[in-house]
């Protein structure tokens, strides 16, 4: 296989990967609705960054650690696990206490930039499906004769760019509906429906298998 067939090839896989359902694009929609898409764009940048982490570490053969060991598989796991469940109780805390928060020009709440990207980078790192997926996946793609860490880096870049661009279609629906979303009732009503798949999400990653 060719440097350009794999580049292509593998980004087939990584947008079909990037546009299924999941845990980023609820956090990146989560965001864009209930606190505009500066944090979107901050919690989108921090996933694309957690997804270059693992494609470099896949590609150096760190992260295979996590497909061949139980121990520390079953450790990123729990973490990541009670992350999600943490993140999926704070939205639901937060649709509960109803408290007033600060809002931009079009109604909006302002969250730390700092922290929307935090959350992006922690929910892709604290992940081990991403770890597997990367491992089982990238050297598939990598040409013998390339740089393995260069190209992990290329095509985790690819991977990371679609992901960017599906994030980008994610925030834009949402700020067409910024007047209708900017409501306090659909704000508690999105925290309630996001802070549940959050929950979901880290339930069925608990009992994730390799």
């Amino acid at each position: 296989m060719s440097a350009t067939e794999a580049l292509w090839q593998f980004a087939i896989v990584a947008a079909l990967l990037t546009i299924t359902p999941g845990m980023d694009s609820a956090l990146v929609l989560h965001a864009a609705i209930r606190h505009g898409r500066r944090a979107a764009a901050a919690a989108g940048a921090g996933i694309c960054l957690g997804a270059l982490v693992w494609g470099v570490a896949a590609a150096l053969g760190l992260s295979a650690l996590f497909a061949v060991s139980a121990t520390a598989f079953l450790v990123l796991k729990v973490v990541g696990a009670a992350y999600l469940v943490y993140l999926g109780v704070r939205m639901l805390w937060s649709a509960l206490r109803a408290a007033p928060v600060s809002v931009d020009a079009v109604g909006m709440p302002v969250p730390s930039i700092r922290a929307a990207a935090a959350k992006g980078v922690l929910t892709t790192l604290l992940n081990p499906k991403v770890a597997v997926f990367y491992i089982a996946v990238l050297p598939a793609f990598l040409p013998p004769d390339a740089p393995a860490a260069l190209f992990g880096a290329a095509l985790a870049g690819i991977h990371a760019a679609l992901s960017a661009v599906w994030f980008a279609v994610l925030v834009l629906g949402a700020q067409a509906l910024r007047r209708w979303m900017s409501r306090p009732s659909t704000q508690r009503g999105i925290d309630v429906v996001t802070g549940t798949a959050f929950i979901g999400f880290g339930a069925a990653l608990a009992f994730t298998e390799k």
